[in-house]
């Protein structure tokens, strides 16, 4: 199985949340794969602006996740091992890249994104990551 580390961004602004849907209709948080010289933080960084043209300043690490799949480009399994950093966006839009298969975004009230977000594991992760960010602003 290949391993790679990622890291990404669950980006606020007030209390709405970003979230894009991918290429598989998935609604999801921006993230990407760490490179040997990245730092996570540089990653989820540009990430965040790459897929959804969000600037945005990281608050704080907020936790990690897993998830596998099988590859079909790769023919083998893959694990992402992801680790995500709670942040602020300078602006409120959206603009969704397509080059890298995202076809809707934007931020999205606390509860509609709970209810939109496509795995539990992204919705226990958003909900304690509200709860932090809303205990610091």
């Amino acid at each position: 199985m290949l391993e790679r580390n990622c890291a990404g961004g669950i980006v606020f602004n007030g209390d709405d949340v970003l979230l894009l849907m991918n290429e598989k209709a998935e609604w999801c948080f921006p993230k990407g794969v760490i490179r040997t010289v990245e730092k996570p933080e540089d990653v989820a960084l540009e990430r965040v602006s790459y897929e959804a043209g969000v600037s945005a300043r990281i608050l704080f690490p907020v936790g990690r996740t897993n998830y596998e799949f099988y590859s079909v480009t790769r023919q083998r399994p893959v694990c992402n091992k992801i680790v995500w950093y709670v942040m602020r966006a300078d602006n409120d839009t959206v603009t969704p890249n397509p080059d890298q298969n995202f076809s809707d975004g934007g931020f999205y009230p606390i509860e509609k994104a709970l209810e939109m977000v496509t795995y539990s594991q992204d919705r226990s992760l958003l909900m304690m990551a509200y709860q932090r960010y809303k205990e610091m602003v």
